[in-house]
């Protein structure tokens, strides 16, 4: 059982990150500007595709672990690819804010 329980604890960790970043969101969505506005948006749909992957992760994670595969469980592309995308949102949103003059 330490393994469903670890397997546990990253999925809690997931989606305590997906949390922050939609609540970071929000924020811009309801108190920003224009450009804020667009980089809310950005980050919600963001916080949301985390929320997404961390549950089809748990899923996979805990069918192999039931199936008492060997591992490894680990998933190397899709924190990857979520950097590349938050580097790219905070890269949109700072385009917006010099293009409009801060």
């Amino acid at each position: 059982p330490k393994v469903f329980f670890a397997n546990e604890r990253t999925f809690l960790s997931w989606l305590n990150f997906a949390i922050v970043l939609g609540s970071l969101a929000l924020g811009l969505l309801n108190f920003g500007d224009r450009t804020g506005k667009i980089a809310g948006a950005a980050f919600t749909l963001i916080a949301m595709f985390v929320m997404v992957y961390a549950l089809v992760l748990f899923q996979w994670r805990a069918e192999r672990i039931r199936q008492r595969d060997a591992g490894p469980y680990d998933d190397r592309t899709g924190p990857t690819f979520l950097v590349i995308v938050l580097i790219a949102a905070v890269v949109l949103n700072f385009y917006l804010k010099v293009s409009a003059g801060f």
